[in-house]
């Protein structure tokens, strides 16, 4: 080794140190030098000695270096840095020990040459070997090529790191970790690794189980976020084009798909959905990047602590405006502008009087012509799809590209110098004329705010002309304003839709996961002021990284005493001064500059160089050219000082606000307003004042056509007109609508609650109040404010990093790697030194107290020393010392030590489990020998009795046979006199009662229509059946929960089709009855429709006409309101109509389980997807195919190229296949279309059904081991079993089975699904899992369930309620997978017991119904037959009056009493389904939000008036 310790140095504490110095010239001679040193030797000392002795020319510059493990790790050591210090830190046996084996040694070479060459040749084969083995750090020694963490490269430099980089990228790897940092580089490709499959396989495992991906930094701060109980945020950087967006668009994907437990929620689908609306909005093609974001965006996504989305908010930054009045000719403009003029159809170009592209002076560019047409309609339609999504209507649609549409019109107006040179005109009058149509204002106060401007004085309003300058930077600011309040509601909106209205009303705690995409580092050639923002903030998010990665990480490790090695990195603190600090920051020079009214941007130029002509970070240029340069972290970057001052004071003049706030659109009008909540109250007044003018106006004009009596239609009408006014409004919006008025609308309160969230944009609001004395802030103010906002946020939660790499500077290249380009990159973040520290660092930290609860299992009881027990623990597990620390506070492990101590509390566990087992089956084995011998005693005892009382029995016999014959003839002489005394009083009193019962005959013959109609109504398969035929069995329809996107209103056309539908299934007749009793509280039992039980079907026109039939018999008094109860009643099933048809959509577009075992069913893709058969794409809103099982995803036309089983799951049994194992196989294998439910299951439940449920405990007891063997045979006879020994036959087949019935794959979704805080959304979520089971596992546990509810309803007898069968039943059929953690599973236990419960419930109460159902069809029944013997009884009357009556009544009852026993026997044997009951919401059609405007554009009551 190259350290020697002199004599005189016996302890690390002496004085005199002896070092050897290797000098590193070439790669053939490496001579060494020795010397004596003490500690506080300086490298600038050691290399001032060691040169003239190794014979180094002294005028040249040379450096110290650091090696350890032959090159694996490199240190340049500073001038004043102290060697020896480094070398207390080296292993003890390095310091020991004299060998050159070691790897550790200091060389003396060159300034600024390769340190990734050769080293001690004397030691290349103890290299080579070294860079094979595991290192002994507890990093693997890895080849570069197949590495993919850049901590576990053998060596570490530059080289190394680019070289692993390069390669993993040409083999489609664009993924690296350098430890818990993940590395992207954009290959400007799409790669099929985004697909459902890979979501499930990355979901629950760590970060170096599989191969780096995207998604397995969401699974980790997902899962991070719910164990620890702390915020999380995801931050990504990287310069423009390297995939930012695409990045966030991928992590939004999978946090949405793993905390989609239960159901879809509207956040979900409004998360997804604002993704393609923001980008549209605020994104446009730049010369790096066709997808460039021109602003940031900060996403919080607020989780319950079980995981279920509970809301979330979106923040933006800095929008570029600019970009919409001028550009680079190369870049184009916002994306929805090429959407909006590409995409749009020929009414909406006549509606909106759209032009070309070419023919706008806001999208001119050097090519006119757009290549991408074809993808720009496509994305048109995907925008659309998107705002239904967040919750826009098709009228809000409308005035937002109306709004864009005057937005270009507005590029188009031109100036013109007048004669005088005073003042300019305006024009063309055609685009002034269509603008004051597109935004519902004057001509004349537009061609007035568009040319001159009112200036404000002490006594006087002057009225100035614009001079032609002037009034092009009116009409541009005009636009840019416009733009930035259309996309600051737009945000606003999409807040709202995502806001929680729970949240109000009470407090629960929650969590949150941020995601941060701001815009990357640019330097074009001309930069101005957005990119002087922009990498201000750049520089901000890597100061950011840096005092996470390298300051905090450093600090802690010499707060808690560790050894350690200080890791030197770049800060940038001193670039972020110059442009933020007080009081002589640039900004804040702008800021004082910009409020002077004489400055210019020279003379800002001049304040610039004259503050800062002596700060590093800042590089003046030469006297004449207008820039300066700033010194970034990324590289010097040149910024034109052209346009600062104006941009940074970039407000919109009151003239044109004050133009817009008097548009007669209300939509504009809320655009510019200072405060959205007044302006929501006052939209909310002017509706009130126009609804109370259209009511005075309907009753003026409904009085006029009144001649007659007006007391009494005055009267009338009170009652009538807003009942009216409903039924005209149910045409526009759903029935579910009108019955919640505040359901869907927008709430002051809630609006207000959005608005405090966002405080930072109150600035940007208050540029638009016109009478504010206070000078509102500027750009950079407001800029810096949000700035600080977002810090303070990321500050308080934990963060992951994602470091997005660019791959070439030409983004048309594909799978293009520039080695400089990407270095570059790896150089100014830092990328070097952040491996170096979380190498050498220690990437778990426990507190003691955390890591005592964490393995408490391990650690002895009663631990009062919990430094000393836990470093006697390491220690014992057999830890290298080298691998761990232990602070003052904390305890320091690597990644590898931590799985090992996982490991080992794993076995621990297993181990104390296998043993409370073998306790417990031993004293289940003690109790059940004491029983037995008790039992011994007990039949012995009783035999003794019985043999000593044999002798008492004759006399006994012989007394109880004389008395029973006394008794008995005393019983026959008593019982005859009875029956000769009744026979007597029946006969005198027949001809009484023979009227009385007569009149019976004649009410019951108008009783049976009721009961007919009320058993077709029950049962419309008896259309179907002959007299005496059982009905059909019913069909279980299940759907599967995917997105579905309204289709906003309805056409007259569609009302009509609604209303001739035929209803041919009971199920939706059903729900009928129940939808009329819930809803309108008239039930289909109470109305009585004349119907041939011959037809086949009845259609809800016939209803309608049946129910008006009866409402005019009833209303003979007030004939005047049968329209108003009728067009109630129309709109009622019409809105059911609606919904069992939209129902019946969302069913048909299930797919079919194909023949090779796969399960698919219709989804809506969020992100761009691949097919796994065709490898085409699959673009983002389109429906694709997936399998709920395997995750295949595909085209729906692509499956019948289908060619391999689904590998999840088994093939189902044939009808002639037989087995003989019934245990521990798939469930799958036991079932066929003959048996749903596989045979020993249900020969076990049938029998414990028919023998067991008034036994007590009857599952909680367990029979005999043996003779639960002999069971396992199927042709064993159960009833020579006991009970108890059947029912732990069929806990062991549940337990046995590969796969539980609730699958591992819907674990999870469960436990997530059952931690919903309402009971009502609990229940629904549990349903919808339910139907994401294959249907084997859905029958079978249907049965199951039905069978644990009998077993329940036997409670008084068995003491078994559904909260213990849940215990029992729960980890048998809800068990976790085998790769869970023991301790965690066991945390789960109520959980799932809860989730078993409320299965057990809610279908106690459906079997409770169906009970009643068959009670009351058994009374109809006894009716009837009780009616069809009164003929018989009513002989004496006329006989010609007689027969025809009994004989129409006898054809009725008949019928009555067939319908009434095939209905009774379809409810006794069919079973309580499992499908979720549809609530009064769900039978409704569930529209969008209602957007802001259904409240403040109300003339449409004027046109009804009308």
């Amino acid at each position: 080794m190259n350290i020697l310790k002199s004599n005189e140095a016996a302890s690390q504490h002496e004085s005199a140190y002896v070092l050897q110095i290797y000098a590193r010239l070439d790669h053939k001679t490496f001579p060494c030098c020795t010397i004596k040193v003490d500690r506080g030797t300086t490298a600038a000392s050691i290399i001032h000695n060691a040169a003239p002795t190794l014979g180094l020319d002294m005028s040249k510059p040379y450096e110290l270096v650091e090696v350890r493990e032959f090159g694996r790790e490199e240190w340049v050591l500073q001038a004043s840095d102290l060697p020896v210090e480094r070398v207390l830190l080296w292993p003890q046996q390095v310091r020991d020990q004299i060998s050159e084996s070691h790897g550790y040694f200091f060389a003396l070479q060159m300034e600024n040459t390769d340190r990734s060459g050769w080293y001690d040749h004397m030691a290349a084969s103890n290299y080579e070997r070294e860079a094979r083995r595991p290192a002994t750090e507890g990093i693997l020694m890895t080849q570069p090529e197949d590495c993919n963490d850049l901590c576990n490269l053998p060596v570490l430099n530059e080289k190394t790191i680019l070289d692993t980089l390069c390669c993993r990228f040409h083999k489609n790897q664009i993924y690296t970790y350098a430890s818990n940092i993940l590395i992207a580089i954009n290959p400007f490709k799409f790669l099929p690794i985004y697909n459902p499959k890979y979501v499930e396989m990355y979901e629950n495992h760590t970060l170096d189980m599989l191969d780096p991906h995207i998604f397995a930094i969401a699974n980790a701060a997902f899962h991070t976020m719910l164990n620890k109980q702390l915020n999380q945020c995801i931050v990504i950087s990287g310069e423009s084009g390297s995939g930012k967006t695409q990045s966030t668009n991928f992590l939004i994907h999978c946090l949405t798909a793993m905390s989609r437990k239960g159901c879809t929620s509207s956040v979900e689908r409004t998360i997804l959905g604002a993704g393609p609306v923001l980008e549209a909005f605020g994104n446009a093609k730049t010369a790096y990047n066709n997808n460039s974001s021109r602003f940031g965006k900060f996403i919080q996504v607020n989780f319950l602590e079980g995981g279920i989305v509970r809301g979330a908010m979106i923040e933006k930054y800095l929008l570029e405006k600019c970009r919409l009045v001028t550009r680079k000719s190369s870049e184009r403009n916002y994306h929805v502008f090429y959407y909006l003029l590409i995409g749009s159809s020929e009414e909406e170009k006549e509606e909106f009087k759209l032009l070309a592209p070419e023919d706008y002076n806001y999208l001119k560019q050097d090519n006119p012509q757009l290549e991408d047409q074809a993808e720009i309609k496509c994305e048109f339609n995907r925008l659309h799809q998107a705002m239904e999504m967040v919750g826009f209507l098709p009228a809000t649609k409308k005035q937002i590209l109306s709004v864009l549409s005057a937005i270009l019109y507005l590029g188009n107006v031109t100036y013109e110098q007048k004669g005088d040179g005073e003042g300019v005109t305006v024009g063309p009058a055609d685009v002034l004329s269509t603008l004051c149509d597109l935004l519902k204002v004057k001509v004349e106060l537009l061609m007035e705010a568009l040319i001159k401007r009112k200036a404000m004085t002490a006594n006087d309003v002057l009225i100035l002309p614009y001079t032609h300058s002037q009034a092009v930077t009116a009409r541009d600011s005009m636009a840019k304003s416009l733009y930035s309040s259309l996309f600051d509601w737009i945000v606003l909106r999409i807040n709202y839709a995502l806001l929680n209205k729970r949240d109000m009303e009470e407090s629960v705690p929650c969590l949150s996961l941020g995601i941060l995409d701001i815009f990357g580092f640019e330097d074009f050639k001309t930069n101005s002021f957005e990119q002087f923002c922009i990498n201000y903030a750049n520089e901000q998010l890597q100061h950011y990284c840096s005092q996470h990665i390298f300051r905090l990480e450093q600090e802690e490790y010499l707060a808690e005493g560790i050894t350690w090695t200080t890791v030197d990195y770049t800060d940038n603190i001193g670039c972020i001064n110059l442009i933020s600090k007080k009081p002589t920051g640039l900004l804040y020079l702008l800021d004082e500059e910009s409020s002077f009214p004489h400055a210019t941007d020279n003379t800002l130029l001049e304040k610039f160089k004259r503050q800062h002509q002596d700060n590093p970070f800042f590089v003046p240029t030469p006297v004449l050219e207008p820039a300066f340069i700033v010194l970034h972290y990324a590289g010097k970057v040149k910024y034109q000082i052209k346009d600062f001052r104006a941009k940074n004071t970039d407000h919109m003049r009151p003239d044109i606000v004050a133009l817009l706030r008097s548009s007669e659109c209300s939509y504009i009008r809320q655009l510019l307003g200072s405060d959205p909540v007044a302006v929501f109250r006052w939209g909310i007044l002017r509706a009130t004042i126009r609804s109370l003018a259209a009511f005075k106006e309907m009753g003026r004009r409904s009085l006029a056509k009144c001649h007659g009596n007006n007391t009494l239609y005055i009267k009338r009408l009170c009652g009538e007109v807003p009942q009216k006014l409903l039924l005209r409004l149910n045409k526009h919006c759903s029935y579910s609508s009108l019955l919640d008025p505040g359901q869907n609308l927008i709430n002051a309160r809630s609006l207000k609650l959005i608005v405090d969230l966002n405080l930072h944009n109150r600035d940007t609001r208050s540029l638009l109040h016109l009478h504010k004395k206070k000078k509102p802030p500027s750009i950079s103010a407001q800029f810096q404010t949000s700035l600080v906002r977002l810090l303070d946020t990321l500050r308080k939660a934990e963060p992951f990093f994602i470091r997005c790499i660019r791959s070439n500077a030409e983004k048309v290249k594909e799978m293009q790697f520039d080695e400089d380009l990407v270095l570059r990159q790896l150089r100014y973040t830092g990328m070097l030194e952040t491996v170096r520290i979380k190498r050498s660092g220690y990437g778990v930290k426990y507190t003691f107290k955390e890591f005592t609860e964490e393995y408490r299992v391990l650690l002895p009881k009663n631990a009062s020393t919990p430094r000393e027990d836990i470093s006697n623990l390491l220690c014992k597990i057999g830890m290298n010392t080298s691998h761990f620390q232990i602070g003052k506070t904390k305890v320091f492990l690597k990644e590898v030590e931590r799985q090992k101590l996982q490991e080992s509390l794993y076995r621990e566990v297993m181990h104390r489990i296998l043993t409370l087992q073998r306790w417990f089956r031993a004293c289940l084995s003690r109790k059940n020998f004491l029983m037995k011998r008790k039992a011994i005693i007990t039949i012995q005892r009783c035999w003794r009795n019985y043999h000593a009382s044999t002798c008492y029995r004759a006399a006994i016999v012989i007394q109880k046979a004389w008395r029973e014959s006394h008794q008995r003839r005393e019983y026959l002489r008593q019982r005859e006199s009875l029956r000769k005394l009744k026979m007597l009083k029946r006969c005198s009193e027949l001809k009484r009662c023979a009227l009385v019962r007569w009149t019976n005959v004649f009410l019951l013959f108008f009783l049976s229509p009721y009961i007919v109609f009320c058993l077709t109504v029950r049962s419309p398969q008896s259309y179907y059946a002959n007299t005496g035929c059982a009905p059909a069995p019913l069909n279980r329809k299940r759907s599967n929960p995917s997105i579905k996107i309204s289709r906003g209103t309805r056409v007259q056309e569609q009302w009509k089709a609604s209303m001739n539908r035929q209803i041919t299934d009971c199920s939706e007749l059903h729900h009928l009855d129940e939808f009329l009793g819930n809803q309108v509280g008239v039930s289909a039992q109470q109305s009585r429709v004349q119907n041939d039980s011959r037809e086949k079907w009845i259609s809800y026109k016939g209803l309608l006409q049946g129910y008006k039939s009866k409402v005019v018999s009833l209303a003979t008094k007030k004939p005047d309101e049968v329209p108003m109860v009728v067009n109630l009643f129309e709109s009622v099933l019409d809105g059911f109509s609606r919904a069992e048809i939209k129902r019946n959509s969302l069913e048909s577009d299930n797919v079919k389980e194909s023949p090779l075992d796969h399960s698919f069913s219709t989804c809506q893709v969020n992100i761009v997807q691949s097919c796994d058969l065709c490898c085409s794409f699959i673009w983002g809103m389109e429906k694709a195919c997936m399998c709920s099982s395997c995750k295949m995803m595909c085209h729906k036309k692509c499956l019948s190229k289908i060619i391999t089983y689904c590998f999840k799951r088994v093939p189902r049994k044939t009808e002639t296949d037989k087995t003989t194992t019934h245990f521990g196989v798939h469930i799958r294998a036991l079932t066929n279309s003959i048996s749903p439910v596989p045979v020993i299951l249900e020969m076990m439940l049938t029998h414990v059904e028919m023998n067991g449920l008034y036994i007590e405990g009857i599952y909680r007891k367990s029979g005999s081991a043996c003779k639960a063997k002999e069971l396992h045979q199927l042709d064993v006879c159960l009833e020579n079993y006991p009970i108890h020994t059947v029912t732990g036959v069929i806990k062991s087949w549940l337990r046995e089975l590969p796969e539980p019935l609730m699958t591992f794959s819907l674990y999870n979704d469960f436990l997530y699904a059952i931690d919903l805080p309402e009971k009502s959304e609990r229940l629904r979520a549990v349903y919808r899992k339910l139907e994401d089971l294959p249907t084997s596992n859905f029958d079978t546990l249907e049965r199951l369930i039905f069978h644990l509810v009998k077993v329940a309803k036997e409670e008084s007898h068995n003491r078994m309620s559904a909260n213990s069968l849940a215990i029992v039943f729960a980890p048998c059929i809800l068990r976790c997978p085998d790769v869970t953690d023991p301790l965690l599973s066991m945390k789960d236990l109520p959980k799932t017991t809860l989730c078993l419960e409320v299965l057990i419930m809610e279908q106690i109460k459906r079997y409770d119904e169906k009970m009643k159902d068959i009670q009351q069809l058994e009374q109809a029944e006894a009716i009837a037959v009780k009616r069809l013997k009164l003929p018989d009884i009513a002989c004496s009357l006329t006989r010609s009056l007689a027969h025809s009556l009994t004989r129409s009544l006898a054809h009725s009852l008949t019928h009555s009493l067939t319908l009434c026993i095939c209905y009774r026997s379809m409810l006794a044997c069919t079973l309580p389904e499992l499908d979720q009951d549809t609530s009064d919401n769900d039978n409704l059609d569930w529209e969008s939000t209602v957007s802001s405007d259904s409240l403040q554009d109300l003339t449409s009551l004027d046109l009804e008036g009308q």
